[in-house]
Formats: structure tokens, C-alpha cells, sequence
């Protein structure tokens, strides 16, 4: 059974040092502000040592990788950073006159997208060996042979380069895919996910979620998050090719004098020998400077890269297939405190946040994450109580009349009475679940609980479950006065993880939760 923690997923802002604190970067000329995927995440411990041996104070924040290249775009990350360090700059590269927003860029390390398999499942399928093609894969997912987690290509690269890598293969392109080649391969793409019984945000929150679920035979994920892994995978590296990361550090055209001194001097000190055998055996990574020898664990097979969607609209129309119509449909449940506490500002937060959700949000990045075609949404508001959940169906065609139900129930929540955490979150848990779907539940609380059963007392509930309920994981937002510790032990009991809403925002708290949907 699954049981995957992350304590706080995907904050807006983490430092290499004592800065970055709180969602703000210390704009000072000593420290470089650094816009970065959540894959970079593991170079923190050898990114402090740049203030010493390189002259520069790093200081991180984190975003996913689509929201992360439109906030480039369109001169927000401008505002609060100096350079940007994703593990690709593919997508961002697509976005008309995002080539505009930025300067010098350095390939730091390299690491593909291949799939791994519990090495026992790899030797049955015959796998552990001899060449395989994509098609190969496909074929097995689709006979019900195996199955395997991938991230959201919505939400994070390695999801998104998976699912070009696998149109790519599969469309048999000779070049960069179209979009009437998208179309042409959807068929293959749905046999192929036909398979996938894990999804996730991130690559490392779906490396845990791996790990502690035994029924799942496989990853498709960075080479770097498979060789990590605390029980060894049979990593199969496709031989008609992959798509792989080159995590470009990357200077915005917008940074001041001073700040791309301290960028050339990290960017520098990232590429020396002595750096790159620091990344090849403390990440997995690849290193890519010439001369620095590749290391035994990588294998020997030649890695061919499969050709990258050169327009925006065909890697859009590709994500936008795979949620709505390739991937396996979600029932997402909406735990909401409706309490007296939640009066004014705080309810309407609540009521914008949803809203968002059924298309109100015109961004690329929100059109990704508004309630897909195909899944069902319940929503269960409470106050001293759980109020009757009521049930939404997004259809497959035609979705905006249920969108606009939803936002109408959004629109009409109203706030009142006492704050009963735990009878509602047992209630969601008491309803039944769909075999072959996505299930997940979003707590949002502002509060302490003050009516009802204690946390104590739903932990033994949520213990006396069968297995299939206790697989579905709870998303805590914290907002408000939120009680921390217990909503992190809540993250922790149902493997889910906590979103901090207190210094951002309610509506970025649910965009970054439905990548984990």
C-alpha cells in the first residue's frame, strides 16, 4: 500500500542559505536568485558550497516547469529572479518572445527518460538484456503485462518528456512531431497509459509513492531518480530513442551587471571537473563536460533523442490529449472548511481558488490544471459538520455546462459555524472508490478542529479501512491558522503531502495539488 510523504511539496520558495524565506528572494548584490524546477532540489547541499569556493550566494525558488516557463515569458520571473535553472528549456523555447527574456545559458548535466522495472518483472517480460523499442513497451502495457508510474507532463518535465518521447516513438516521425501526427498516434498513446497506476506532481514525490506501493512494476522517470532508488530497477533504455534533460542554468537578458558576474562564476564552477564528478556521483546525473568520465552505472547503450514538438501548439494539443483523453480518469474529492472563521476575505479566496479551476484561469498553465474531461469531482464542504458531498462528471465531449455547474456551487459557498476536520475527512473516506481511477482528496482547512472526532480517533478510522479506501492520499492545504503538525501527520498517514497556501495563494495552492490529481 502506498504510503508517500513529502512534508511541505513544492513551496514557493526554499534558500541555499537563510535566505528565500517566505516566498521572497533577498535582492541583494551578493546573492543570485535562482528560478528552478523541484528536480534541482538535490543540489542544495553542494550549492551551499559555491559561497566559499565559487563567490556565490545561491538562493532558490521552485516552480513547475510550464507555470515556471510562462511567468519567463511573460516578464514576471523578471521581477524576483536573475536566472532560471529547469531541467529543460524546451517548452519555455516554444513560447513566442521567450527567447527575448534571456541571456547566456549553461548545460549543467544530463539525464534521460527511460523506464525502470522491479528487476524480476524486467526478466519475466525478457527485458533485462536485449534491445527494446518503445513499441515493445506499448505492446506489454497494453496486454495488461506490466504496469508503472509517470509524473503529470502537465506539471513536471519528466512526465512531459516521457509522453513526447513515447508520441515521438510511436508516431514512427522522422522529425519533429504535428499536430495531425498527435491526433494520428492518440489510438497508441491510450493502449500505452492503459498501464499507468501512479501519478504525481513531481519526480521525486512519484519516486516515493514507487517505493512504498508493491503492486506497481514500474517508473517511467529520470535515469538519475531510478539509479536513486533504495531497491534496485532494471533501468530499459528504449532503443529508438528518449528525450533527455540538459538542466540549462540559464541568465535572464533582464539581470543587472552584478548578478551575471555571479552568474558566470556559478556557471563556471558547475562545469569543473572536479563539480561535475561531485553531480555524476551525488545525483546520478551524467556529467557533460568533455573529459569527465562517465560512470560504469549508466550502461553502455548509445542514447539516440528523439525528436521535440518545434511548435507550441503541438506540445500543448500533445498535454492536452493526454489529460483529457489518453490518460486514466480521476475522482478528485474536495474536503473544504466552510467555517465562521472562513468569513470575508478568507471564503473568498476559496470560492476564486475553485473557480480557477473550471477554466476561469486562461493561462497555458491553467488550462492544465482545470477539472479534466472525464473526471469526477465531488465537493464535501463542512462546518460543524460534513455537509452531503455533491458529485460533479466532466464528460469526455462538451465539458463547459458541468463547469459551469461547479462554479456555480463555487460561487454560492457560504461560511459559517464550528470547524469539524475529521468526521468530514472520514466521510470522504467512507465513500466508495472506482476501481481503474485516479483517487485523491483535498483537505483545506483554516483552523483547528473543534467539532467532532479528534485526529486520534480518525487515524483509527482511516486504519480500520480496506486497503483500496486507504490508497487514496490526502493533499492538506495549510491556510490560516492551520493546525501544521497534525495536518503534516494527516499528509503522512494517507501518503499525501502538505501545500503551503499561508504565504502565497489558495488558487496556487490548487493548481500545483492537481498535478498530483
Amino acid at each position: 500500500m502506498r504510503r508517500a510523504l513529502i512534508a511541505v511539496a513544492l513551496l514557493l520558495a526554499a534558500a541555499c542559505g537563510s535566505d528565500g524565506e517566505g516566498g521572497e528572494l533577498a535582492d541583494r548584490p551578493d546573492v543570485l536568485r535562482v528560478l528552478a524546477g523541484s528536480e534541482i532540489k538535490d543540489l542544495e547541499p553542494l550549492l551551499r558550497r559555491a559561497e566559499q569556493e565559487a563567490g556565490v550566494k545561491v538562493s532558490l525558488a521552485y516552480t513547475g516547469t510550464l507555470d515556471g516557463a510562462e511567468q519567463v515569458a511573460s516578464g514576471r520571473a523578471a521581477e524576483r529572479v536573475d536566472a532560471i535553472w529547469f531541467s529543460s528549456n524546451r517548452y519555455l523555447s516554444l513560447i513566442d518572445g521567450a527567447q527575448a527574456k534571456l541571456s547566456t545559458q549553461t548545460k549543467t548535466m544530463v539525464s534521460p527518460v527511460v523506464l525502470g522495472l522491479k528487476p524480476a518483472k524486467a526478466a519475466e517480460l525478457g527485458w533485462d538484456g536485449k534491445p527494446v523499442s518503445w513499441a515493445d513497451i506499448a505492446a506489454a502495457a497494453k496486454s495488461g503485462r506490466f504496469s508503472f508510474g509517470m509524473t503529470n507532463p502537465a506539471s513536471s518535465n519528466s512526465g512531459f518528456s516521457a509522453l513526447v518521447g513515447v508520441a515521438a516513438a510511436l508516431s514512427d516521425a522522422d522529425g519533429a512531431l504535428s499536430a495531425e501526427q498527435v491526433a494520428g498516434v492518440t489510438p497508441k498513446l491510450k493502449e500505452f497509459f492503459s498501464a499507468q497506476r501512479l501519478t504525481a506532481g513531481s519526480s521525486g514525490w512519484l519516486a516515493e509513492a514507487y517505493a512504498r506501493d508493491p503492486g506497481v512494476d514500474g517508473m517511467v522517470n529520470y535515469e538519475s531518480v531510478l539509479l536513486g532508488l533504495r531497491e534496485k530497477v532494471t533501468l530499459v533504455y528504449p532503443s529508438d530513442g528518449v528525450v533527455s534533460a540538459d538542466y540549462p542554468l540559464t541568465l535572464l537578458a533582464s539581470a543587472p551587471e552584478e548578478k551575471k558576474a555571479l552568474y558566470g562564476k556559478l556557471a563556471a564552477w558547475l562545469r569543473t571537473p572536479a563539480v561535475q564528478k561531485e553531480i555524476r556521483t551525488g545525483t546520478h546525473r551524467r556529467p557533460i563536460v568533455p573529459g569527465v568520465a562517465q560512470d560504469p552505472k549508466f550502461g553502455a547503450a548509445q542514447l539516440i533523442e528523439l525528436p521535440f514538438p518545434n511548435r507550441r501548439s503541438t506540445a500543448d494539443e500533445l498535454i492536452s490529449t493526454y489529460l483529457n483523453q489518453v490518460r486514466i480518469p480521476s475522482e478528485a474529492t474536495f474536503v473544504l472548511d466552510t467555517s465562521g472563521s472562513m468569513r470575508g476575505d478568507r471564503i473568498d479566496a476559496l470560492r476564486t481558488a475553485l473557480v480557477a479551476l473550471t477554466g476561469a484561469d486562461t493561462s497555458t498553465s491553467g488550462a492544465f490544471t482545470r477539472f479534466l474531461n472525464r473526471e469526477t469531482v465531488t465537493m464535501i464542504p463542512f462546518d460543524d459538520s460534513a455537509r452531503d458531498p455533491v458529485a460533479f462528471t466532466v464528460p469526455e465531449r462538451d465539458p463547459e455546462p458541468v463547469l459551469a455547474q461547479i462554479k456555480a456551487f463555487a460561487e454560492e459557498l457560504e461560511a459559517d459555524g464550528g470547524t469539524a476536520i475529521y468526521d468530514s475527512l472520514a466521510s470522504a473516506y467512507d465513500r466508495p472508490v472506482t476501481p481503474g481511477r485516479y483517487s485523491s482528496i483535498v483537505l483545506m482547512t483554516d483552523g483547528e478542529n473543534t467539532d467532532g472526532s479528534d485526529y486520534a480517533a480518525f487515524a483509527s478510522h482511516y486504519r480500520s479501512l480496506p486497503e483500496e479506501r486507504r490508497r487514496t492520499p490526502t493533499f492538506v492545504v495549510l491556510f490560516g491558522e492551520s493546525d501544521v503538525e497534525e495536518m503534516r501527520q494527516v499528509a503522512q498517514l494517507t501518503g499525501g503531502a502538505v501545500f503551503d497556501a499561508r504565504s502565497t495563494s489558495l488558487s496556487s495552492a490548487f493548481k500545483e495539488i492537481r498535478g498530483y490529481q
